[in-house]
């Protein structure tokens, strides 16, 4: 029972502890999955949240589903869901007319202000660390860059990136 507890809780801090929507909560995740309870390897949350982007839905829902299936099957899944949305959903229900209110307080803008650049170095660190396992040899370099140029300088939707990187991969990484 207390494994379903840790769950709920793991994704509850990291649904409400993280602010800049779905992508601050990549790293807050990694927190409490690899670091704390070593659910996952870094190596297998990178490829959760790898897998997690080429599906549709809010990258945080996706992470818990997949997190929560390995460390208990359907019902882990269903915990670690409700530990992303519950509280936050609750919250808005019943406190959101007093949080539009102070949607533009200066108080509330300072602190926001404040917070930004935190997640900033978060999603960084994440970054940077999930590149230290992913980056190991040219070909994963050149798909890096080539994904970075793309995304840069057109407006392909990630997405397609992703997929077509995804079938790329298939058949230049696949075991002979």
């Amino acid at each position: 029972m207390k494994i379903f507890w840790d769950l709920f809780i793991s994704f509850f801090r990291a649904s409400n502890f993280s602010f800049g929507g779905g992508p601050a909560m990549i790293p807050m995740i990694k927190i409490e999955v690899v670091d704390k309870y070593k659910w996952l390897t870094n190596e297998e949350y990178t490829d959760a949240v790898a897998i997690g982007n080429s599906l549709p839905a809010p990258i945080g829902t996706k992470l818990a589903g997949i997190i929560g299936y390995r460390v208990k099957g359907w019902l882990g899944a269903l915990v670690a869901l409700l530990g992303v949305f519950l509280p936050t959903t609750l919250i808005v229900v019943f406190l959101g007319s007093i949080i539009f209110s102070y949607s533009d307080s200066p108080v509330l803008q300072a602190m926001l202000k404040g917070v930004r650049p935190v997640v900033v170095v978060l999603l960084a660190q994440t970054a940077i660390s999930m590149g230290q396992k992913s980056l190991t040899d040219v070909m994963t370099w050149v798909f890096a860059a080539a994904s970075l140029i793309v995304l840069y300088f057109t407006n392909i939707h990630p997405g397609i990136l992703v997929v077509c990187a995804m079938t790329m991969g298939y058949f230049i990484f696949k075991k002979k």
